[in-house]
């Protein structure tokens, strides 16, 4: 048992080495994650200046680049619980079905008369035709255009209810359709959430639903949590519109299927403009910060194949005339048209700075949120709340450590200090694998590795003790140890896999923290596993076939 084939040494030694490389970034943290950021930005093809030069010269590209990510009480961020306001679809899903409903009453207008939309509420879609005898009639009509709703839970049900009262049709949105909307909106609304974070470059964001409506968002290295509710409290609904005319006067009656909209910079501006939009941003592929003839701040911006098409013939069409750019109801730039557009891209231009058009680029290209949010929750976690975290984890690890080296010297002598050098390796691997998976360390997580190293020299402990007990039966120092070894293994395996177990069901049920003092702790039992049963294996059988000695002490 004291014989390693040489293949064996090198699997060994070789996953040791690894193991430590990897986690060597994070002992220069700061200049690891400015090489990082540099190299990222010169990637997405930032110019090269001497300060980002500098920084990816910081750091020897031969060398592993991967780093522990931080989590939000360690580093400082922003927290934010927001609540979707669900509602809002409904009345946009009414409002697209008018069309649809009036197309449909039109094609019996000698039967039912004429058609006009009625005010209501916003989830009520209302009808008044002219002939209040026929409204059985007009009621069948509608309900021709009732759908089967999408959802696996509610077969069967229909997606709208009609109802007809004094030569009105009221059209409302199912219980079922709602309930199905709700799950489709958050669904949309994380994913949005989500891709905007990811965008904006920061690192490893914890978005979670809770509850029905509901949405966590933690958010390591953000600046507070304004500038998160900023980057993603925005509805970013983009359209281009046609434009009717402008005025100066908020009580301007904008006419029928039209509406009055706000200029973004000039309070005192409004524009009249076609309610319906020529190209929305469901049509934009892409969106980038860029810069105008003038050198001024602007948005480039890209149409997939059909919203270019609508987008070169209507500049062509309507050469001379203005285009209303608007964004969540709001006018942001309105230029006039010179020339057809074609290939379906453009730029947008206003009084934007360098970070609003950043932004603005940041929502473009991650969508539109489905619904409106309003926060319920918001707290910005300072650094130097998390640095005080990290310096109390520092110390509590540094005291665990040396209290269990010593220990272990104290207690078993020369094989204590192998089963420390293992200890040593065991930490510098834990730190290792979660820089390989890209793992977020957050302070349950350093709770975890103090944890992990209390456990670890359990195996060597229960070992070390084994080789005392096969030594008081007159059996020789090889003997005794690889007894030891073999009789104690069954037990280490049998201890370690029951709080592996563990671990994994508090990873899978828990969350958020939970999940990273589970992480930490289920990597710390495979790499105490792995050092104390072969790291500290080799070790020994290394210092006996040199000194070949008669007795030993344990």
């Amino acid at each position: 048992m004291l014989q390693f084939s040489i293949w064996k040494k090198l699997l060994i030694w070789g996953l040791c080495v690894l193991g430590v490389m990897m986690a060597v970034p994070n002992a220069f943290y700061t200049r690891v994650e400015k090489h990082n950021d540099a190299l990222a930005q010169i990637a997405k093809g930032l110019p090269s200046t001497p300060e980002r030069l500098a920084a990816v010269a910081g750091w020897p590209n031969w060398m592993p680049s991967s780093l522990v990510n931080l989590g939000l009480d360690l580093r400082g961020g922003a927290y934010l619980l927001a609540e979707v306001k669900v509602e809002d679809v409904y009345g946009a899903r009414l409002d697209a079905m008018w069309e649809d409903v009036r197309n449909a009453l039109r094609a019996e207008r000698a039967t039912i008369g004429t058609v006009r939309r009625q005010d209501g509420p916003a989830d009520e879609l209302r009808v008044r035709i002219s002939k209040p005898d026929q409204i059985a009639r007009a009621v069948e009509i509608v309900q021709t255009l009732a759908r089967p709703v999408a959802s696996l839970t509610s077969v069967g049900a229909n997606d709208i209810e009609v109802k007809g009262e004094n030569g009105v049709i009221v059209i409302t949105l199912s219980g079922p359709e709602k309930l199905s909307m709700d799950e489709r909106t958050m669904n949309q609304s994380l994913e949005i959430i989500r891709r905007r974070v990811d965008s904006a470059g920061t690192r490893e964001p914890t978005i979670q639903r809770q509850g029905e409506r509901r949405i966590l968002i933690q958010v390591p290295g953000i600046g507070s949590a304004q500038e998160l509710k900023r980057l993603i409290g925005t509805t970013a609904k983009l359209t281009f519109q046609k434009v009717v005319s402008t005025t100066g006067d908020a009580n301007t009656n904008p006419g029928p299927r039209n509406i009055l909209v706000p200029d973004q910079q000039d309070k005192n501006r409004y524009y009249v403009l076609v309610k319906s939009a020529v190209v929305t941003g469901d049509e934009l592929v892409d969106a980038q910060p860029t810069f105008d003839q003038n050198g001024r701040p602007a948005v480039s911006f890209r149409f997939n194949p059909t919203g270019g098409r609508k987008f070169g013939k209507y500049t062509a069409d309507n050469i001379g005339t203005l285009f209303a750019i608007v964004l969540d109801n709001q006018v942001i730039s309105a230029p006039q048209i010179q020339s057809r557009i074609a290939g379906g891209s453009g730029i947008i231009t206003g009084s934007f700075t360098v970070e609003s058009s950043t932004e603005l680029a940041v929502l473009l290209r991650a969508g539109a949120l489905p619904a409106g949010m309003k926060f319920l929750e918001e707290r910005t976690i300072g650094p130097q709340l998390g640095q005080d975290s990290i310096e109390a984890g520092k110390v509590a690890t540094v005291v665990a450590f040396s209290a269990v080296l010593i220990f272990m010297v104290l207690s078993y002598g020369l094989f204590g200090l192998f089963a420390n050098v293992a200890l040593i390796l065991n930490v510098a691997l834990i730190f290792g694998m979660l820089s390989m998976i890209g793992a977020t360390l957050t302070l349950p997580g350093i709770a975890g590795i103090v944890l992990t190293i209390g456990m670890a020299v359990d195996a060597n402990v229960l070992i070390f003790e084994r080789i005392r007990e096969e030594l008081k039966t007159a059996k020789g120092p090889a003997r005794a140890i690889e007894l030891g070894y073999e009789k104690a293994t069954s037990a280490i395996v049998d201890a370690n896999v029951t709080t592996l177990i563990a671990a994994v069901i508090l990873f899978v049920m828990g969350s958020g923290p939970v999940r990273g003092f589970a992480i930490t702790l289920g990597l710390g039992i495979i790499t105490s596993v792995f050092t104390a049963i072969w790291v500290t294996r080799l070790i020994i059988s290394i210092w006996f076939q040199r000194r070949r000695p008669r007795t030993i002490v344990v």
